[in-house]
């Protein structure tokens, strides 16, 4: 392969990975998010 082919390929690489990692924050952010939501509905009874 040429230096474009690995250049294109480690860019496409570098935004999966980015992506993938935005994903599992907002997934991490949900739940805390609820969990947050469910604590203080406990603490107002």
């Amino acid at each position: 392969m040429d230096t474009l082919t690995w250049i294109i390929m480690a860019n496409a690489a570098v935004w999966i990975g980015l992506g993938a990692y935005l994903a599992f924050m907002g997934a991490r952010q949900r739940a805390l998010a609820a969990r947050l939501a469910q604590w203080e509905i406990i603490n107002h009874d």
